[in-house]
């Protein structure tokens, strides 16, 4: 790959001072060395990593000693070129190169629209882009939906939101269903608990009812041989008195 700008791209031919002697360009960031000649600076140092000395007098050349000529390079940056897209006839400073190329209607740019491919005029980008089958956007009415070449005539944003709508009130209605479901369980499981722990609560009484009754026998039994323990202590007591 050249290192330094085409000779054919400027409107005038460049003086014979301002070529690279390795590329026969015209100089691209020159650099001089030691020996005072002048090179594209890639051109020199892919040199230099083949031979070591100067490809025009052959004296050795330490890279340390390269020097940048920016009073050169700008110099060059002002000579006119020609755009290089056919059928532009525009002319400029090569330093206006890439602002050029960044507007010119000649210009063959990729098709924005992914999965196309296609190159076309800068100038004819916009009917390409109204007419690609590869053409895709959001609604701009802002309903969300995804618009092609094939969906946009049929495309409707009210018809558009009033199925999603529907379709959430739907969902609700399924998530409402679900959740009053849920409550009936929840109230058929709590009656039925409530109901074994009254049954819990009428065994309980029941045997604490029992328990008391077999408590008063047993006091009616005790008591009643107090008695007569009482009553047969008394009589020895009054048998004895009368003897």
């Amino acid at each position: 790959m050249s290192g330094g700008y085409d000779v054919d791209l400027f409107v005038d031919g460049p003086d014979y001072e301002l070529l690279c002697t390795i590329c026969r360009c015209v100089l691209r960031c020159p650099v001089r060395v030691a020996c005072n000649h002048v090179f594209c600076k890639t051109c020199i140092l892919q040199w230099l990593r083949r031979q070591e000395t100067c490809p025009c007098c052959r004296k050795p050349i330490n890279p340390s000693c390269m020097f940048v000529m920016y009073k050169l390079s700008k110099s060059i940056s002002r000579l006119r070129i020609k755009c290089i897209n056919e059928g532009c006839l525009a002319t400029f400073p090569l330093s206006d190169e890439f602002l050029h190329s960044s507007s010119c209607p000649f210009q063959r740019v990729l098709c924005p629209h992914q999965g196309c491919g296609s190159l076309v005029l800068r100038s004819a980008l916009e009917v390409h882009s109204q007419h690609c089958q590869h053409w895709s956007q959001i609604c701009p009415m802002g309903c969300g939906t995804q618009l092609t070449q094939a969906t946009q005539p049929q495309h409707n944003c009210y018809r558009q939101l009033r199925q999603q709508v529907e379709a959430q009130r739907q969902s609700h209605r399924a998530i409402a269903g679900a959740l009053s479901r849920k409550m009936r369980r929840m109230q058929t499981a709590m009656t039925h608990v409530r109901r074994q722990v009254a049954l819990i609560c009428e065994s309980l009484e029941a045997t604490g009812e029992g328990q008391e009754g077999e408590e008063g026998e047993v006091e009616g039994d005790v008591y009643e041989g107090f008695e007569e323990e009482t009553t047969g202590e008394s009589s020895t007591s009054s048998s004895s008195s009368s003897s």
